[in-house]
């Protein structure tokens, strides 16, 4: 349940609000937002659902108390009606702006990830993306250098001013990917990793979930709420296609899922291309698509020499193709950044979704 305060209701009084739910075996969730503050319950309440509802709105502070309608509760707009916003170094997701995450898919050698460091922060790359630790379906495949990307990607970062993000796969790699990297990915492969998703919400490094490629909008939000939960509020959703019928391309890219996740939570969203659909001519297409309804960013693999990648050689744009793919993608984002006020059109808080402010 949602316990909301009166604006202006005193520290002691919300404090006297949290020690009563504490008092019931629950936990409490603070979110001061612009109207006030909220208190999310969260425990399991059973049967005494009608009569704590009933004890906790007449506590001094509070306006109202009100069921959760929703299994997420902690990335729902219900709790967090405002959207989260997230600086990294010098950039920002979430803010209105445009996130491009660009780069390799695995750093192959120092002057791979240099040449394409230095190329996608000229054509207006935000952040350098770079995998260090490969999960990859075959057991005979190149699996990343490991440490040593690691310290690439962080050279890369200080020669260029782009923050960087790269992918942990299990919980013993988190303090030292963190050491090294801005932004920790979460794969699709890890979506429901639970104990993984516990660790890095334990770190004070925002974190990008995938989302898995079997996983509904419903699952997706609920691995976001693990990392929430344990206590990192600063989570990007990336949408990267899900697995269908379809076989022509790798993936099916929910291109649907951006504006729903937009109404049901307040967490940034960006769109995968380059993995939704194995084919590099396919990416420049879907990322426009996805930035034209209403994408945070997109995330693209791109690489000096794609032919001879190590990993994923098939959907990697060169250097010229990702620089004429910023150059449409801005135009189309200037376009359409206002077009979210038209979520608010038509849209109660009646289980629907919520209006994005």
């Amino acid at each position: 349940m949602f316990v909301a305060m009166r604006k202006g209701a005193t520290e002691a009084e919300i404090l006297g609000v949290k020690s009563r739910i504490l008092a019931e075996g629950l936990t409490p969730y603070e979110h001061a937002g612009a109207t006030g503050t909220v208190l999310a319950v969260v425990g399991e309440v059973g049967k005494r659902r009608p009569a704590l509802i009933e004890q906790f709105a007449v506590l001094p502070g509070v306006e109202r108390v009100t069921p959760i309608s929703r299994p997420f509760k902690l990335t729902s707009r219900e709790f967090h009606p405002e959207d989260t916003v997230i600086p990294v170094l010098d950039a920002v997701i979430g803010d209105g702006g445009l996130t491009v995450m660009a780069g390799p898919c695995s750093v192959e050698s120092r002057d791979q990830l240099m040449e394409t460091a230095d190329a996608v922060a000229a054509a207006g790359a935000t952040v350098l993306r770079g995998g260090a630790f490969k999960p990859r379906t075959s057991p005979y495949a190149f699996q990343g250098l490991g440490i040593e990307a690691l310290r690439y990607l962080s050279e890369a970062r200080d020669r260029t001013g782009l923050p960087t993000i790269t992918e942990v796969m299990e919980p013993n790699q988190v303090d030292i990917v963190a050491e090294y990297a801005d932004i920790l990915q979460i794969g699709t492969r890890n979506m429901q990793n639970y104990s993984l998703l516990n660790a890095v919400g334990r770190v004070a490094r925002p974190v990008m979930l995938k989302r898995g490629f079997g996983a509904t909008v419903e699952e997706f939000l609920m691995a976001a709420e693990y990392i929430v939960a344990a206590g990192n509020p600063n989570v990007i959703l990336c949408e990267r296609g899900i697995r269908t019928f379809e076989t022509y391309t790798r993936n099916t890219m929910d291109l649907a899922a951006v504006p729903v996740l937009h109404q049901l939570t307040h967490l940034p969203v960006i769109v995968d291309p380059s993995h939704a659909t194995g084919k590099r001519w396919l990416v420049r297409p879907l990322a426009l698509g996805g930035v034209a309804v209403g994408a945070d960013g997109v995330m693209v693999e791109v690489h000096p020499d794609p032919d001879s990648a190590l990993s994923d050689a098939e959907q990697q744009l060169d250097l010229p193709a990702f620089a004429a793919l910023m150059r449409d993608l801005l135009p189309i984002h200037e376009l359409v950044r206002d077009m979210r006020d038209g979520y608010e059109a038509g849209v109660t808080g009646n289980g629907d979704g919520l209006a994005r402010h």
